[in-house]
C-alpha cells in the first residue's frame, strides 16, 4: 500500500506521527468506452463551451454558480488563504461511546500507521486505551482541502480513522407514510419477530460473494477464450501528431488567406459565438471598402500604355513631336473607357 498523507495525531499533549492508508478497494470490473466498429478508445477534450476552444489544464479553474448565468471563479490562491488549522494534524476532540455514532454518518475508512520509531509507543498507548474504555475519538481532519469528521477507532489492532458526514449533509427521512396510522395486530409483529429469530446468526463477510461480478467475470474469461478480442493498432498515438499537424497547417493557410482578404467567409464562420472578439470584427467588415476595384484595374490598364509611349518617345528626336502627339492620345484612350466602364 502507499501512503496517501502523512501527519499526526494529536490529543492534549501527545502527539502521535502517523501515515494514511486506503483502508478500502473498490472490486468493480471496469470499462472503457470504445467504438463498436474497431475498439478505438473513445477520447473527450476539455472544450471551453463559450469560444470553442480546447483548453489545457493550467487554463482551468473552479467556477461557482450563482445563477442567471454569473459565475464566480476562484484561483488557487483564493483556497490557499482558507483557514484550515488541521491541514496536517488529526486534532482529537473528545471520546464518545461507539453506539452514540449512527452508522449513516460514516463515509470512507483509511488505515493509520505510526511514521517512525519514535511514534511507535504512543501509537500502541492510544490503541490500549481505546480498546480499555470502549471509546472512539471523534477528530477533525484536513483530506484533499476539505476539511471533515472523521472517528478513530480500533479494529484487528490498528487504528482507524472513518470520515464522516457532517450532520447537515444526512438528508431527513420525510416520507408521508410516516404520517399515516396503522395498527399492528400483535399477532403480526409476534410472527415478525419470530421469523427473524429463525433467522439470526452471526455476521461472517467472508461468507458473503458478489455473484454478478463473479457471473461478468466469467462472460469476460470466454470472449478471451475465443479470441473475440480487438487488437487495436500500435500506430494509433504516433498517428496522432501528424493529424494535429495537419489541423495546424490548414489553420495557418485559412488564416493566410484570410489576410490577404481572399477568406473573409471562413473567418466568419469561426466566429459564430455570441462573444465577438474586435479583431474578428475588423476582418469582418473589410470586405464593404471593396468597392473601388474597378478604378484600381483600370489604373493597371493605363500603366502599360505608359511605358509603350515612353519607349516611342525614346526612339528618335525627329519624331518627338509625333510621339508626345500620340502619347497624349494613349493617355486619353483608356480614361474614356475607364468611364464607359
Amino acid at each position: 500500500m502507499r501512503a496517501i498523507w502523512k501527519g499526526a495525531v494529536s490529543f492534549g499533549l501527545v502527539s502521535i506521527s502517523v501515515k494514511l492508508y486506503s483502508a478500502t478497494e473498490e472490486k468493480d470490473i471496469r470499462f472503457h468506452q470504445v467504438h463498436r466498429a474497431d475498439g478505438g478508445r473513445i477520447k473527450y477534450q476539455r472544450v471551453c463551451s463559450l469560444d470553442g476552444e480546447q483548453v489545457s489544464y493550467d487554463q482551468i479553474a473552479k467556477g461557482y454558480d450563482v445563477g442567471g448565468g454569473e459565475i464566480v471563479v476562484l484561483t488557487d490562491e483564493d483556497f490557499k488563504n482558507l483557514p484550515l488549522t488541521s491541514s496536517r494534524a488529526i486534532e482529537v476532540l473528545e471520546f464518545v461511546p461507539n453506539e452514540q455514532i449512527d452508522p449513516i454518518l460514516y463515509d470512507k475508512a483509511y488505515y493509520l500507521e505510526p511514521d517512525g520509531a519514535a511514534g511507535v509507543k504512543p501509537y500502541l498507548l492510544l490503541r490500549e486505551a481505546l480498546e480499555n474504555v470502549d471509546r472512539v475519538a471523534v477528530v477533525k481532519v484536513a483530506l484533499r482541502q476539505r476539511e471533515t469528521l472523521a472517528t478513530v477507532r480500533v479494529h484487528e489492532g490498528v487504528l482507524v480513522l472513518n470520515t464522516m458526514l457532517w450532520p447537515d449533509e444526512v438528508r431527513q427521512a420525510a416520507f408521508d407514510f410516516l404520517d399515516d396510522e396503522v395498527k399492528l395486530r400483535p399477532q403480526e409483529v409476534k410472527m415478525a419477530a419470530s421469523l427473524v429469530d429463525s433467522m439470526s446468526g452471526d455476521f461472517h463477510p467472508e461468507e458473503f460473494t458478489d455473484s454478478y461480478r463473479g457471473a461478468l467475470q466469467q462472460v469476460i474469461d470466454v470472449k478471451i477464450g475465443k479470441k473475440d478480442t480487438v487488437v487495436q493498432p500500435t500506430t494509433e498515438e504516433p498517428i496522432a501528431p501528424t493529424i494535429d499537424l495537419m489541423a495546424a497547417l490548414r489553420q495557418s493557410v485559412e488564416r493566410a488567406r484570410a489576410a490577404r482578404g481572399g477568406a473573409a467567409e471562413p473567418a466568419e464562420k469561426r466566429a459564430g459565438h455570441a462573444t465577438v472578439t474586435p479583431i474578428k470584427k475588423a476582418a469582418k467588415a473589410e470586405p464593404e471598402h471593396t468597392e473601388p476595384a474597378p478604378k484600381k484595374a483600370a489604373a493597371r490598364k493605363a500603366a502599360p500604355a505608359k511605358a509603350a509611349a515612353s519607349a516611342k518617345a525614346g526612339s528618335g528626336d525627329d519624331g518627338a513631336k509625333k510621339s508626345t502627339t500620340k502619347k497624349a492620345a494613349v493617355k486619353k484612350t483608356p480614361a474614356k473607357k475607364a468611364k464607359a466602364a
